[in-house]
């Protein structure tokens, strides 16, 4: 594998703008499980083995969830994740999948049943980061280990 081109040194700036992006949005959630959660599970669905990787690890780091990132991508057939997880889950793969999907009147209700409209906006924020963190990756060549 050889990574295309470093867009880092590339374009700093650009790095620079998604960088401020994942701070704010990083900041946004107590809960790191369920946000390390919607990372690899929008990394699965989109193939990028560099975030997969990255954020797979980093979820290891906050405990032993070996079980969760194992059976993530069939989430709906096995009872270990929670409900707000699944309502995530679900929104994660909707916004990423949006034109194939759509984001439905039940699936948004659904969603303010576990999350503020300011944690919905913070979620929608989260999902497009890491798609744009995906796209980019994904585009340049990126993989685990190539810097």
């Amino acid at each position: 594998m050889n990574l295309r081109m470093n867009y880092r040194v590339v374009s700093p700036g650009a790095y620079k703008a998604m960088m401020a992006m994942e701070q704010y949005v990083s900041g946004q959630f107590e809960d790191k499980v369920l946000y390390e959660l919607l990372k690899i599970r929008v990394s699965q669905i989109n193939g990028c083995a560099f975030c997969l990787d990255m954020h797979a690890k980093d979820l290891m780091k906050l405990g032993d969830y070996s079980d969760h990132i194992l059976l993530l991508s069939v989430w709906r057939e096995v009872p270990i994740f929670t409900d707000k997880q699944r309502v995530m889950l679900e929104l994660a793969e909707a916004i990423t999948l949006i034109s194939e999907l759509g984001i439905s009147t039940e699936l948004y209700t659904k969603a303010g049943e576990y999350f503020s409209e300011n944690e919905i906006v913070d979620l929608i924020m989260a999902i497009n980061s890491i798609n744009n963190w995906n796209r980019i990756a994904i585009t340049t060549g990126m993989y685990p280990g190539c810097f």
